[in-house]
This record gives structure tokens, C-alpha cells and sequence, in this order.
């Protein structure tokens, strides 16, 4: 072993040590690859070229956009400015003040939060076309216009000469009563709106709209800006807008049609649930109407606080965790569908909350913004505070300062699956041997009708309730005669110069006037002022007909 060791050159049989680092040793390069690597060029990013600095971009080009995370918190006041165009955050949110602009711009003006913006997502602009607008240079020159004959646009207002067909007029003013004509240079509301119109007047001008699908569609964004100029061009061809309102708008109808009224200047004169019909005026013109500049697009919301609170005002963490869980098996009053009209929704909330402090609805499909905005809207209207808008359901609770609106008659929780919320405490014997009988509770219209009923002898008062049902047909047999006879047995009234009976009528001025709904029925194109004074009033029994009636009865007898 000694011979062939020794025949080895540099060979350490103690591999585990530490090779020697004695400088007679020669270090051998490794073999070069088989392929020779290629020499790529520097990366763009690791290159550093000082002679060729980048150039600065312009400043329109590089605005955020919808997917950046921008947040700027605000306060009230102004946010931004350029001469007499200012951005303004106040009670209507973010406005917009232009110089001679009647009033602060929005972009909706009925769905806009009581609650004060606290950021916004977007760099204060303004939506509007600014004065001078300087394209920003791409390194083309503008297009060329395009080589077309220009073809003749003819308006209302200047229409074409004889055998033009197609061309559609401005509807005049009107109506007006026979000898009237239009006043030029109204100005305020009042005096473009005119006289008040009449019953046959608004049934003439409704009627014809009312199976039309030529109208205003307002859907979850409420009336916005830009409808302004829509309601004009539609009250250029006729006299009456129709505006159909659908969705989230339709929780307040009332908030709807006081900020239409207040925009454009127009009467609301009639309203079926969420359909509403514009009226533009007697004395309006289409050339003389206030126009507005358009939004070329829809600003970013601004940034709201938050409406569901961890620990809610008026309870405790572990309260609130409590509702929250109960609110789980808690059955919804109702369940609302997208694109509905919710003109009941805030009186069947209240309705529920007489029964129960906790109530849940459920908004299957609908979007989370949408929901969340119905939430808002009934934490302001009923008022309640909001708990969860867990699994497209809203949860609200009655709050601490809750109180009936029937504080002498309270009503009664009828115990049900969806009375779950009630305390556990209480078994159904307790409750049925604790709590009182139900009570029903009638609207005051439909108390004034009972009134007026037992009034004209059409109804009677039984002061005995536990009446068998024999004694109970005697006193309906009873109270039939009665009724029929003070229904027909009237004394004629005679006045003196007259032979025959005198029909007594009453002037239109005194004759009480009640409001009512307009239907379909109610509309003729046919009727006139006169209509409603052909029927006379007058007391009963005085007809000659009743003659007829009692000299038959006397010879019956």
C-alpha cells in the first residue's frame, strides 16, 4: 500500500481535514461550455442614460383612474376652485357652484345621504366642459373633416317649406280658456305655471299618457342632472312629462316629486305609486327656458361614515351580538325585488315595529349598494338603527326612544313563528292569560265614515255586544225599516209663488269639494265646466218621482 500511495501525486488521506493552501499548488480553470452563452443587452430598467432624459408626460394623461385606491378625508367647505367655478362639501354632499347658475349643481339631487361626505375617491373635478379645454399633444395633427354634403337640419322652430314631410313641432302653449292667449316673458314659477288647472283640465291632459311608453325612466342614481335638459326636450313635444320611478327612489315618493317640482320648475298633477305626471305650465316656451350645462361624466361617490355600527347607539357589545343572533331565525316582513316600488315599505316597518322591536326584510338579488341605500333611507324615515346587512337582508332595531303611535289603544303582539324575538322567558299560557284581547284599531277616515253613516240613519250603534243571534235579527229587521224609511219619507220643500214642488241647487263655490284620486274613468275628453254643476242638490223627498211613491203606497193600504 506504502508503493502505491507513494506513486499517487497529491492525494490527503484524511479527507475530513482542511485542504493545504501551499502556493506551489496551480489552479486549473474549469473546461469552457460546449455552447458559448450569448451577450444579451442591458434591461430598460437597469440602464442609466443621462444624455436621453424621459419626457414629462402631460399632467391630463396621467389622472386616476376607477381601479386606483385614491382617498383624500374632507371637510366642509370649499375643496377646490378655478376663478368662480368652486367643488363645495356640504348637507347636499359634493356641489358644484358655477357663476350665474341658479342654483349649486349635483349629479343626484334626490339621492343624495343626510349624513356629511368625510373623503372623497377622485381629485376635485368639475364634470362640466371647462371655457377652453387644450388637447393634449399625441404627435398627430387633427383629423380632416370628412368630405359630406351638408345636410339641411330643419328645427321646430324653423321649419322647412311645402312637401317636407317628417317634421315634428313644438307643442304650443296651453290650454288656455276660450279668449286667453299666452303671456311672453314670465320668469318665475308662478307665473310660467298660470292658472290652476281644473279637474277636466288635468284628466284631458293625463289621459293620453297614461298607456305611452314615451316617458322618464328614474332609477337608482334618483333625478339626476342631466335629466333636466331630458324633462325640457320632452315638454318641447308636449305639455305633460311622464316620469316613472322604480327602484331605490321610491321609499320616499314624497322626497321624488318635492325636489322635480323645485328643478324644473313644472306641477305635479297627478301620481300613481311610482309613476308621476310633470305638468310644464300654461304659460311655458321651450325658447326662454333655463338650460343647463350637461356632466360628460358621473363623478365618484364620495366616501360616507359607516352606517352599521360594531356597538350601535343605545346598546351594549353584548346586546347587539345578542339581536344579531336572534335576528337570524327572525322571519322578514317582506321580501323586496329588483326594480319594485317600495312607496308601503316605511309604513310596514312601523307597522312591525308595534309588534316587535326588532324587524328584518329581505332584498334577495338586489345590489349591495341598493340595499344599503333602502337602509339609509328607513334609519331617516321610520326612524330605527341599523344592526346587519348580513345575507341581503336588512336588520333594524326600534331604538331606545321608541313610542306607539297608539298610546291609548296599544296593540297587542300576536303570537306567531315569526314573533321570535320576543322575550323566552314568557310561555304561550303566561302570555295568553297576561296579555289583553286584541284591539283593532281604525284609520280616522274610516272613523269620519262611520260617523257620517250613523249620521244619515245608514248604520246604528249597538250598545249591547253579547246579543244572541235571534235578538240580533230583530234588530237588524229593525233597523232595515228605519233606514228605509228615513232614506225615502222626505218633506217636499215649497216655496211660496210656486205650484209644484222647486228643485233648491247650490253654487259650485258652496258646495264642499273633496280631493280624490284620478283613475281612468274619471278622464272625458267630453267634459266641461258646466258638468259638474248639472247635477242639482237638493233635499230628499222633494222630486216628483217621491209623489208617484207615496200615492201608490196610500192606495196599497
Amino acid at each position: 500500500m506504502a508503493i502505491v500511495t507513494a506513486s499517487l501525486p497529491d492525494v490527503n488521506l484524511f479527507s475530513s481535514l482542511p485542504p493545504s493552501d501551499s502556493p506551489s499548488r496551480s489552479f486549473r480553470p474549469p473546461p469552457p461550455p460546449p455552447i458559448p452563452i450569448p451577450k444579451y443587452s442591458p434591461s430598460p430598467r437597469n440602464r442609466t442614460d443621462t444624455q436621453h432624459p424621459k419626457p414629462q408626460s402631460n399632467p391630463a394623461l396621467k389622472l386616476p383612474h376607477r381601479q386606483t385606491r385614491y382617498y383624500k378625508p374632507v371637510k366642509e367647505g370649499v375643496i377646490s376652485s378655478d376663478g368662480d367655478r368652486t367643488i363645495l362639501i356640504g348637507e347636499s354632499g359634493v356641489s358644484y357652484k358655477l357663476p350665474g347658475a341658479p342654483f349649486e349643481f349635483q349629479f343626484s339631487y334626490s339621492e343624495t345621504p343626510k349624513a356629511k361626505p368625510v373623503g372623497i375617491r377622485e381629485p376635485a373635478f368639475m364634470p362640466f366642459a371647462p371655457p377652453t379645454m387644450p388637447r393634449p399633444w399625441t404627435g398627430k395633427a387633427p383629423l380632416k373633416k370628412a368630405k359630406r354634403k351638408k345636410v339641411p337640419m330643419f328645427d321646430s322652430f324653423d321649419p322647412p317649406g311645402e312637401g317636407k314631410a317628417g317634421v315634428k313641432y313644438v307643442e304650443m302653449p296651453g290650454p288656455f280658456p276660450f279668449g286667453r292667449y299666452p303671456k311672453e316673458g314670465m320668469v318665475s314659477r308662478e307665473e310660467v305655471l298660470g292658472e290652476p288647472l281644473k279637474k277636466w283640465e288635468k284628466g284631458m291632459l293625463v289621459k293620453p299618457h297614461m298607456h305611452d311608453n314615451r316617458q322618464v325612466n328614474l332609477g337608482r342614481d334618483g333625478f339626476t342632472h342631466n335629466m333636466l335638459e331630458l324633462i325640457h326636450s320632452h315638454w318641447k313635444r308636449r305639455r305633460v312629462c311622464k316620469v316613472r320611478c322604480k327602484g331605490v327612489p321610491t321609499v320616499d315618493m314624497d322626497n321624488v316629486c318635492r325636489v322635480l317640482e323645485e328643478k324644473t320648475g313644472g306641477e305635479i298633477i297627478h301620481r300613481v305609486g311610482g309613476v308621476v305626471y310633470l305638468f310644464r305650465g300654461r304659460n311655458y316656451n321651450y325658447r326662454t327656458r333655463p338650460q343647463y350645462p350637461l356632466m360628460l361624466w358621473k363623478p365618484a361617490a364620495p366616501v360616507y361614515p359607516k352606517l352599521i355600527q360594531e356597538i350601535p347607539e343605545g346598546l351594549t357589545k353584548d346586546e347587539a351580538h345578542e339581536f344579531r343572533v336572534k335576528g337570524k331565525s327572525l322571519k322578514p316582513i317582506c321580501k323586496l325585488s329588483k326594480n319594485g316600488v317600495y312607496v308601503s315599505l316605511v309604513k310596514d316597518v312601523r307597522d312591525a315595529f308595534e309588534l316587535s322591536h326588532l324587524v328584518k326584510v329581505d332584498c334577495p338579488g338586489l345590489e349591495p349598494s341598493d340595499y344599503k341605500k333602502i337602509g339609509a333611507k328607513l334609519k331617516e324615515l321610520v326612524p330605527c338603527v341599523l344592526l346587519s346587512f348580513d345575507d341581503e337582508q336588512i336588520l333594524m332595531w326600534r331604538g331606545r326612544d321608541w313610542k306607539s303611535r297608539f298610546v291609548n289603544n296599544p296593540l297587542t303582539p300576536i303570537l306567531s313563528e315569526t314573533n321570535i324575538a320576543d322575550d323566552a322567558d314568557k310561555t304561550i299560557e303566561e302570555q295568553a292569560v297576561s296579555d289583553p284581547p286584541n284591539t283593532v284599531i281604525s284609520s280616522p277616515k274610516m272613523i269620519s265614515l262611520w260617523k257620517r253613516a250613523v249620521e244619515s240613519s245608514k248604520a246604528v250603534i249597538l250598545e249591547e255586544l253579547d246579543l244572541s243571534p235571534d235578538v240580533l235579527l230583530e234588530k237588524v229587521e229593525e233597523f232595515e225599516g228605519t233606514s228605509q224609511a228615513a232614506e225615502h219619507t222626505f218633506t217636499a220643500l215649497v216655496l211660496p209663488g210656486n205650484d209644484g214642488a222647486a228643485e233648491d241647487y247650490l253654487d259650485d263655490e258652496d258646495r264642499p269639494e273633496e280631493y280624490s284620486d284620478i283613475d281612468d274613468d274619471d278622464f272625458d275628453d267630453e267634459c266641461t265646466d258646466d258638468d259638474e254643476s248639472l247635477e242639482p242638490v237638493g233635499p230628499e223627498g222633494s222630486l216628483p218621482v217621491d209623489k208617484i211613491v207615496r200615492k201608490l203606497r196610500e192606495k196599497l193600504k
